[in-house]
């Protein structure tokens, strides 16, 4: 039986949110209000921002759905799509709900923000050049599209990133490795597929580089904003 976009949510990210949220029922989780709003922020952030781009890449040939897996599109992208928009950055923030929020304390300076801003630039560029030729055309669709909010978070607080470098580690990697495998399942089965002449070839066997990028990369955006976010509010104060 032929795996359909809404049965995949049912199948990876509907059971594994709604066991971080019955786990959470148990846990005092730091700044609770804070984040949950925080989070309400980074969601409408992701469907604005990734929408226009998600739907340029679509229109462009980057990747494909198979016959009869969408129910549905708004714009050319369909209804699955702009789920896993919304879900995804829910399933990263009630992960790294379970951790206790860092009180390390890091200063930072006009040259600290300069750094940041210039790191994210250099991300920005990299994948600007990687546009110009088709078989590297999806990886620097991802850079050149990750490389703004990269740039803003690490202005904002690359010294505290790299103070509390292990939690963010664990914050980011097991989603992005489950989402690495939920991804490769989905191509395998031919919900999606993900053209040859965008890509590299490297990668995994069945799973591109290009997509091993792409969830590493959101999964960043939604951690770090939700760790810089506290300790942002307590600088302020």
């Amino acid at each position: 039986m032929d795996l359909t976009y809404l049965e995949f949510h049912l199948l990876f990210l509907l059971p594994v949110l709604s066991l971080l949220s019955l786990s959470l029922l148990a846990r005092k989780v730091d700044h609770f209000r804070l984040q949950l709003g925080g989070l309400a922020v980074v969601v409408a952030l992701a469907l604005l921002y990734t929408t226009p781009w998600d739907n340029y890449l679509i229109a462009r040939g980057v990747w494909t759905y198979g016959d009869g897996r969408v129910a549905g599109r708004l714009w050319l992208a369909p209804v699955g799509e702009y789920l896993f928009i919304l879900l995804q950055p829910v399933v990263a923030t009630f992960w790294l709900f379970h951790f206790p929020t860092p009180t390390v304390e890091v200063g930072t300076g006009r040259r600290d923000w300069l750094v940041g801003l210039v790191a994210g630039g250099v991300v920005t560029a990299v994948g600007a050049a990687l546009l110009t030729t088709d078989g590297t055309f999806y990886l620097g669709a991802i850079l050149a599209w990750g490389g703004p909010v990269l740039a803003l978070q690490w202005a904002v607080g690359w010294r505290y990133l790299v103070a509390v470098r292990q939690h963010v580690a664990l914050a980011v990697g097991v989603p992005t490795l489950y989402l690495w495998v939920a991804d490769w399942v989905a191509l395998r089965q031919g919900v999606w597929m993900i053209s040859d002449r965008y890509t590299t070839g490297l990668g995994i066997p069945g799973l591109p580089l290009e997509e091993m990028t792409f969830f590493l990369t959101t999964n960043l955006f939604v951690v770090q904003g939700l760790v810089l976010l506290p300790w942002v509010v307590r600088r302020w104060r």
